[in-house]
C-alpha cells in the first residue's frame, strides 16, 4: 500500500481522477490497479500545514518586543501545525505510519515550496519510509498516468527542500528581527505603528518609493514645436520642424520665428525612406508575461492572475503556471499539432485556421530543451474545456494562454515605417513619420496595445524632388512629462527585471538570472503583502506609495534591506543550495551575521532619519478605548470650525453640530495628499505647485488653490 501527499484537496482529485476510488473523510482511496497493485491512499495539505514557530516557543524573554533581547536567533528551528489545520494532519499521520504503507509518494507542487510543504509534513510526523516524488507540469489524465509511471527518487529533489527551508529560516531571521529593530527605534521618536520589513519585499517598495521621489522632484519644462502641412502636387501631409533631429524649440519667439517664416513658401521633398521591419510573434508567456497582459487587458492584479491560473491548472486545462521559462521540450511541442487540432473545432478560434505553421519542431525561439528547467512555458493541454462553463475571468486567461500559442504558429508581422525629409525655401527641414502595415501575420491573431492613444500616421506615396507648398503653420505648445506611476503589472516587470537597478555588471548578471527580486510564484504575493501592510494602494491599477510606505523606505536610509544587491547575492545562493552546490549551514550561518549587521545598522539609520517632512498624524498613539485620537490640521475654510484626520479624508468636526459639510479627499486625481500641504492650504489658502496628478492618463503639475467666491479648491497649473 502507498500514500500520496498532495498539496491542495483539488489536486488530490484530479490525481485520483483516472483510477477506480472512494472519497473518504480526508483522503481518498484507490482501488488495486496495474500501477497500484495493493491500492493507494491520496491525502493532502491544505497549503502550508506546518509553519514555523514563533520566537516566544523557543524564548520567552522573545514574546515581548525589546530592543535588549534583539537578535532573535534559536539555536535551530523549529516547526508546528498550523492553527486550524490539525485535523487534516491527524489524517494524514495516520495513514503514514499505518503498518500496511511501505512507500510515500510526495505529490506537492513541482517545485521548491510543494517539496517543502509535503516534507515538513513528513518531519512532523516522524516518519521513515521510502519516499518517491511525483513530478508532473499538467494535471490531464494521461500527464498523471504518465507521472506515476516515471516517479523521481526523493534524492533527486531533497536539494529543492534545503533551498525552500534555507529560504524560509532566513527570512523569518530578517523579517523577525529587523521589523522589531526598525519598529522599536520608531516608536522612540513617536511614530507608533508595527513596521515589517522583509527580504523581497523592502527592495521592492523602495522601488515604488524612488519613482514617486522622481515624479515629485520632476520640474515641467515647456517647448514648443512648428508643425507644417505641406500640398505636394495635391498630396497632402503634415512635418514636424527639427535641427539635427530634435524638435523641441525653447521658446515660444523662436518657434513663432520659423513659423512666419515657413508659411507660404515652397517645399521641397529632400528625402525618403521606407524601412520595412519583421516583427516575430511573441514568445511563449511565462507567468510574469501573463500576469502583464492581464493587467494591461483586464486590470487584473498579479494575485487574481495567479488564482485564475492555478484554478486553470487544477482543472487540467494548461500547464504549470509558476513557471519562468518561456521555452518548450521538443516531446511538448509534438503534442502541438493535436491541441491545435482540438482547439480549431472551437467557435472563437476556428477562423484562424489552418494556422501557417503546422509545427514548431525546430524552432529555437520556443522549443529549446536547454532553456527548459524544471517547467516549461504556460500551454495549453489536449484537455479542451467547455468555454461556456468557465468564469467570465477564468476564460480571459484561458483565451490568454491559447493566443499566444495560435500566434507562436503564425507568420511574422512586417511594418513599413516611411520617413520623409521637406525642406522649406532651402532653410527649415521638416520631418514626417509613418507607418503601414503590409503584412497583420500574428497581429490577427494575438491582443496588440490599441490604447496608446496614437493614432496611425499614413503619409502619401512621394517621391524625391517633388516640390509644393507649405498649406498651414502652427505652433504647438506642450511640456515635458513627469515619469509615470507603475501599475500593477508593470510593478511585476519591475521587480523581475531589477538588475538593472544595479552599477556592478556581474550582480546584474546574477539577478537577471535569478529572474530578480522574488521568483514567478511569489511576486504576485510580494505585491499584496505590501498592500495589506499598508505601505502602498492600488487605485484604477496604479501603484503609489503611502506615508506609511514613505517613511519606512526613509528610516532605512542605505540599509542593505533595500538594496537589490543583496537580493541578487541571496538569490544566487539560494539556486546553488537548490542544485546541491551550496551548503544549507553555511547560508545560515552568514544570514545570522547579516541580522546582527541590520540591528546595529537600524540604531544608526533612524538616528539620521529626519521626520519633519512626514505626515505623522497616521502614527499617533491610541487613547484607551483604542481608538486612534484625531489629528488636527487646520481651520475649517467654509465655517471657521476645525478640520480634523478621519483616516480615509479631513472633514469639519462642526458636521453634526452645524451641518458643516467641507471635506478633503486624501486622494486627489490619483495624488496621495501629505497633511503638510492639507495644512498649507488650510492655513495659506493655497499650496505649494504639486507633482503628481492624474487625469486622462496623463501627469501634471498643479497648486491647490482655495476659491472663495465659489466656496471650492481649485487647480492652479503651472
Amino acid at each position: 500500500m502507498k500514500v500520496i501527499i498532495a498539496e491542495k484537496p483539488d489536486q488530490a482529485v484530479k490525481l485520483a481522477a483516472p483510477f477506480s476510488s472512494i472519497k473518504k473523510t480526508g483522503y481518498i482511496e484507490i482501488k488495486a490497479t496495474s500501477l497500484f497493485p495493493q491500492g493507494a491512499y491520496i491525502t493532502w495539505a491544505v497549503g502550508h500545514l506546518c509553519e514555523l514557530i514563533p520566537p516566544e516557543m523557543y524564548d520567552q524573554k522573545w514574546k515581548t518586543w525589546k530592543l535588549e533581547t534583539l537578535p532573535i536567533i534559536p539555536t535551530k528551528f523549529d516547526f508546528k501545525v498550523s492553527k486550524g489545520k490539525e485535523k487534516q494532519f491527524n489524517v494524514i499521520k495516520k495513514l503514514v505510519n499505518d503498518r500496511n504503507v511501505s512507500e510515500i509518494i510526495m505529490a506537492g507542487d513541482a517545485g521548491r515550496e510543494g517539496e517543502l510543504i509535503v516534507r515538513l509534513i513528513l518531519n512532523q510526523c516522524k516518519v521513515n519510509k521510502p519516499l518517491k516524488r511525483l513530478w508532473l507540469s499538467s494535471l490531464t489524465k494521461s500527464a498523471v498516468e504518465e507521472g506515476f509511471k516515471s516517479l523521481r527518487s526523493e534524492e533527486e529533489t531533497r536539494p529543492l527542500y534545503f533551498e525552500a527551508i534555507s529560504r524560509a529560516c532566513a527570512d523569518w531571521l530578517v523579517g523577525m528581527n529587523a521589523s522589531r529593530a526598525y519598529t522599536l527605534h520608531l516608536q522612540r521618536k513617536g511614530v507608533n505603528d508595527v513596521f515589517s520589513t522583509g527580504r523581497v519585499q523592502t527592495p521592492t517598495l523602495a522601488l515604488i518609493v524612488k519613482r514617486e521621489r522622481e515624479i515629485e522632484a520632476f520640474k515641467p519644462e515647456p517647448f514648443w514645436e512648428v508643425i507644417s502641412t505641406f500640398n505636394i502636387n495635391g498630396k497632402k501631409y503634415q512635418g514636424t520642424w527639427h535641427k539635427d533631429g530634435q524638435t523641441r524649440i525653447q521658446t515660444a519667439e523662436m518657434a513663432k520665428k520659423i513659423a512666419a517664416f515657413c508659411e507660404g513658401k515652397e517645399a521641397l521633398i529632400t528625402d525618403v525612406k521606407i524601412e520595412e521591419k519583421r516583427y516575430q510573434p511573441p514568445f511563449l508567456p511565462t507567468l510574469s508575461s501573463l500576469q502583464t497582459v492581464a493587467n494591461q487587458r483586464f486590470k487584473y492584479s498579479p494575485k487574481k492572475t495567479l488564482d485564475l491560473a492555478q484554478k486553470l491548472y487544477v482543472k487540467g486545462y494548461i500547464s504549470y503556471p509558476r513557471t519562468d521559462s518561456a521555452f518548450v521540450t521538443k516531446g511538448e511541442a509534438s503534442t502541438f499539432p493535436k491541441i491545435l487540432k482540438a482547439l480549431s473545432n472551437k467557435t472563437e478560434y476556428a477562423p484562424y485556421f489552418p494556422l501557417p505553421k503546422q509545427s514548431l519542431i525546430g524552432n529555437t525561439r520556443y522549443v529549446n530543451d536547454r532553456k527548459v528547467t524544471d517547467h516549461y512555458a504556460i500551454i495549453p493541454t489536449e484537455q479542451i474545456p467547455q468555454l461556456d462553463r468557465l468564469t467570465t475571468e477564468e476564460r480571459n486567461i484561458y483565451d490568454l494562454v491559447v493566443r499566444s500559442l495560435l500566434a507562436a504558429h503564425e507568420d511574422e508581422a512586417i511594418i513599413s515605417t516611411t520617413k520623409i525629409e521637406t525642406l522649406c525655401d532651402n532653410r527649415a527641414t521638416f520631418q514626417s513619420k509613418g507607418k503601414m502595415i503590409k503584412q497583420q501575420g500574428w497581429r490577427i491573431v494575438y491582443y496588440t496595445d490599441k490604447k496608446s492613444g496614437k493614432e496611425e500616421i499614413y503619409l502619401p506615396n512621394v517621391e524625391k524632388d517633388e516640390r509644393g507648398m507649405v498649406q498651414k503653420i502652427t505652433v504647438k505648445e506642450s511640456v515635458t512629462q513627469p515619469p509615470k506611476r507603475f501599475t500593477e503589472g508593470q510593478l511585476i516587470n519591475v521587480m523581475k527585471t531589477a538588475g538593472k537597478q544595479i552599477n556592478d555588471h556581474e550582480l546584474e548578471k546574477i539577478l537577471m538570472e535569478s529572474q530578480g527580486l522574488g521568483t514567478e510564484a511569489t511576486r504576485a504575493g510580494i505585491i499584496t503583502v505590501l498592500k495589506t501592510r499598508g505601505y502602498m494602494t492600488v487605485s484604477r491599477n496604479i501603484v503609489a506609495p503611502t506615508e506609511k510606505g514613505r517613511l519606512l523606505i526613509d528610516a532605512l536610509g542605505e540599509s542593505l534591506l533595500t538594496s537589490a544587491e543583496m537580493t541578487a547575492k541571496w538569490e544566487q545562493r539560494l539556486r546553488e543550495i537548490g542544485k546541491g552546490q551550496a551548503s544549507s549551514t553555511d547560508f545560515l550561518e552568514q544570514t545570522k551575521k547579516l541580522v546582527n549587521h541590520l540591528i546595529s545598522e537600524a540604531e544608526q539609520q533612524i538616528t539620521l532619519l529626519d521626520l519633519s517632512s512626514h505626515d505623522l498624524s497616521g502614527f499617533q498613539r491610541k487613547t484607551k478605548k483604542g481608538k486612534r485620537k484625531p489629528a488636527i490640521v487646520g481651520m475649517c475654510l467654509e465655517c471657521g470650525g476645525t478640520i480634523i484626520d478621519h483616516g480615509q479624508f479631513y472633514g469639519c468636526s462642526q458636521y453634526k453640530a452645524s451641518n458643516c459639510r467641507f471635506t478633503i479627499s486624501k486622494t486627489i486625481l490619483g495624488k496621495k495628499m501629505r497633511q503638510k500641504d492639507i495644512k498649507a492650504l488650510l492655513k495659506d489658502g493655497k499650496t505649494e505647485v504639486l507633482s503628481g496628478f492624474l487625469k486622462e492618463g496623463q501627469s501634471f503639475r498643479a497648486a491647490l488653490v482655495w476659491d472663495k467666491e465659489r466656496k471650492k479648491i481649485t487647480f492652479h497649473y503651472t
